[in-house]
């Protein structure tokens, strides 16, 4: 049976610590995620679920991107999808009764936590100016409200449309279709905030800002590096993935200032062996200082250079541009400059070097601790350089893989989610639909905070998400919000960005993944994109949780009827009532989904193309694959300062905080805890168990400060330090961006520590 919300807070004030896990999985996964599913749905709802989860006529996870095996399991989740699931259909119910007892003021001072434990939004919610409660409204009034703000715009430009990665590219066709009708290109999304770094650099160089390999490729790999990245907690599936790879034959590289249990070892909770005993995956743990990546890989290509034989020669003349310039970067590498950078023992990295040089076929991924640094796009650009070097893009076995943190984010993007589209998509547009398209670029996240800062931007439109916990510089974000003339959210679940609003506010409940879509065209599926450029549908099969909820096509296609009215030639209604009609049109519009109808049909889904996969052709401005030749960059550390890095903890997802343990770390109920190197925590005097304020210190002279947080002494590099977010988003200043992507640099926060007054 279903337990019902906490009334109160949770007290986080004294958390337990523990050492930390050297495994993933196995059968505490198991019993936490029944027990979780439990709470939150019930037994029977509970089997029903999650046996639908991922499976080829099931719904798509909402939570991480990692692509599904051709043949899956019965249970083919994760212990952190199950708890995604488990929140989405949710037995608990946030009414207007809900709102009617707890006032904006109220609600305000409550944690992310208890916001999301309450239960699923039942009814469209409106907060008048001035007003302390949400009161219900009806959907045709919604829709007004929003119409009457945007027709008292001064231009289309002084609207923002927010969008996170949980949505489908159905609804975030539409979505795009009706801001470029209104007339703006202010599309920020959250790839803005995680992996913008990575597009910029992938498209620079092999000419497509998405990974060049398919699962099958994981499985074909010599060596696997896996960088920057925590798979047990923020991608668990891929350990599987690893785990056939190390049975092929393959070794793995891991890169990260902090161990993770789930690259130590991993207990597949699918066969008894991994049960039992589990498999070792990593080879190789490199423990690199936060943002010596760019360090490591350039000394990685010089040693290549200067081992005869190591540089594929033909590769390299026939599909690359700019090689002399890189090789004369490279060579001038230095050791003991990469050793400072780095933290790593030259021993270690010979060692890495030899497992590089016996590797026909390597493949490296990574996540937000590559993207998130000022230094994150040429940090990239020098990954593609290593794989240049050796041939390793547009052969199998071998690649790019960035991997996406959220459900359908590169969906999204390829959906036309951007800030910046391309010339030749607003033409595809303009001729599909009969409208000129705006062709002036609009605000990504931090340019869109800017702007309403300063008052040049005054409506906000979220297509789900919890903007104001995701973004940086928390005091900024939440201020620059409160400025806007109106603030939307389409939201399954209740969350801060809720309670932090315009002058006027509207909470809009949307079907969620799980749950039945029944249109006038009869029951319909979305479409989502894996991290790997696989296609694929969705079919919810719950019913939905309240009768007063739309689906998200179903709120876009009604406001832009609202909105553009008679002048616009878009069939809205039809896209409402039928889906197919909507997948008819991309089809029409974005390349590789030709027959989009028809190929959606195929339980596998399909794979979208890749020229440099498909084709070892790179479409760039040269033609070919460009090596680059940046210059080294790594964050500077004053003394008595450590480098912090924003994380996860393993009870959540982005902002949806699960549960206040963090099972893998030792941490059980509190998450204002900051792990701290022993060493470095006697060096400042600061013993386990004391209280701190972690204090930001950025060129602006700013003061960011983050009270009361646990000193934990946990095995990170030294001079690093590790906090999980959105706790720490404070610390991060709105304009310390990553060149090029413009990327906040939450990876890389120069802190000091003060003791807690509280303490």
């Amino acid at each position: 049976m279903a337990s019902k919300p906490p009334k109160s807070d949770p007290v986080q004030d004294a958390p337990q610590v523990a050492g930390p896990k050297h495994a993933a999985a196995g059968l505490p996964a198991i019993g936490h995620t029944l027990r979780i599913a439990q709470q939150q749905m019930g037994v029977r709802r509970t089997a029903l679920t999650l046996l639908r989860v991922n499976q080829k006529d099931g719904f798509d996870c909402p939570g991480c991107a990692w692509p599904e095996p051709e043949h899956r399991h019965a249970a083919e989740f994760c212990e952190n999808g199950a708890k995604a699931v488990a929140e989405e259909a949710t037995l608990r119910r946030v009414t207007p009764d809900f709102f009617a007892a707890h006032p904006v003021s109220d609600l305000a001072g409550r944690s992310g936590y208890w916001l999301g434990q309450q239960g699923r939004l039942t009814h469209p919610m409106y907060l008048a100016e001035g007003a302390d409660h949400y009161e219900p409204v009806p959907w045709e009034r919604a829709f007004d409200i929003v119409a009457e703000e945007l027709a008292a715009l001064g231009s289309p430009d002084e609207a923002l449309f927010y969008t996170s990665g949980r949505t489908s590219n159905e609804a975030a066709f539409l979505y795009q279709l009706f801001a470029r009708e209104l007339g703006t290109n202010n599309l920020p999304d959250c790839s803005n905030m995680c992996h913008e770094s990575s597009g910029s650099a992938l498209n620079e160089t092999i000419g497509i800002g998405k990974g060049s390999v398919l699962l099958e490729d994981l499985y074909r790999a010599d060596l696997i590096i896996v960088a920057g990245q925590n798979p047990g907690t923020n991608h668990p599936r891929m350990l599987s993935a690893l785990e056939k790879a190390k049975a092929n034959g393959a070794k793995i590289i891991t890169v990260n200032p902090l161990p993770e249990a789930g690259m130590e070892r991993f207990k597949n909770p699918q066969t008894p062996q991994g049960m039992i005993k589990g498999a070792a995956l990593t080879d190789l743990f490199l423990q690199i200082r936060i943002g010596g990546d760019q360090a490591l890989f350039r000394l990685l290509n010089k040693l290549i250079l200067d081992t005869e034989g190591a540089v594929d020669e033909t590769f390299v003349a026939e599909h690359t541009y700019g090689f002399e310039d890189f090789a004369e970067a490279a060579r001038a590498a230095d050791w003991d400059e990469t050793l400072t950078a780095t933290g790593l023992t030259r021993d270690s990295i010979d060692e890495a070097l030899k497992m590089v040089l016996a590797s026909e076929r390597t493949i490296v991924c990574w996540a937000m601790g590559l993207t998130q640094h000022k230094h994150s796009v040429p940090t990239i650009r020098e990954v593609v350089n290593f794989l240049l070097l050796r041939g390793n893009i547009g052969r199998p076995g071998a690649g790019v893989c960035p991997v996406r943190g959220h459900s359908n984010v590169q969906g999204d993007r390829t959906m036309g989610i951007f800030e910046r589209p391309a010339p030749a998509f607003l033409d595809a547009l303009e001729k599909e639909f009969g409208f000129k398209p705006p062709r002036e670029h609009g605000y990504d996240v931090v340019r869109a905070i800017r702007a309403l800062r300063d008052g040049d931007a005054k409506v906000f439109f979220a297509m789900g998400g919890n903007f104001v916990s995701a973004s940086p510089d928390t005091d900024v974000t939440e201020a620059a919000m409160r400025r806007a003339r109106l603030t939307v959210h389409v939201s399954t679940k209740l969350n801060r960005s809720h309670v932090v609003t315009g002058a006027r506010a509207l909470i809009l409940p949307t079907l969620g993944r799980t749950e039945r879509d029944l249109q006038g065209g009869g029951e319909q599926f979305v479409t989502v994109e894996d991290s790997m450029g696989m296609v694929h549908a969705s079919r919810g099969r719950l019913e939905p949780a309240s009768a007063h909820l739309l689906s998200e096509p179903a709120i876009v296609a009604r406001l832009a009827r609202r909105v553009l009215g008679e002048a616009s030639g878009t069939p809205w209604e039809e896209f409402e009532k039928d889906y197919a009609t909507i997948r008819d049109r991309i089809a029409r519009v974005i390349p590789g989904f030709q027959d989009f109808n028809a190929r959606v049909a195929d339980p596998a889904g399909f794979a979208l193309p890749h020229a440099p996969r498909d084709e070892r052709r790179f479409p760039t401005a040269t033609g070919k694959a460009n090596f680059t030749a940046a210059p080294v960059e790594h964050p500077e550390l004053p003394e008595g300062r450590l480098l912090l890095q924003t994380l996860r903890s393993h009870d959540q997802y982005n902002t949806t905080i699960y549960g206040l343990d963090d099972r893998y770390r030792g941490i059980k109920n509190g998450r204002r805890v900051v792990l701290v190197n022993p060493d470095d925590a006697r060096e400042l005097k600061i013993a386990d168990g004391s209280y701190v304020d972690l204090v930001g210190e950025w060129k602006d002279g700013v003061e960011r400060r983050a009270p009361g947080f646990r000193v934990v002494h946990y095995p990170t590099a030294r001079g690093c330090a590790a906090a999980y977010y959105p706790e720490t988003n404070v610390l991060v200043p709105l304009d310390s961006t990553a060149d090029t992507s413009n990327t906040p640099a939450s990876k890389s926060v120069v802190v000091r520590l003060e003791q807690s007054t509280a303490d």
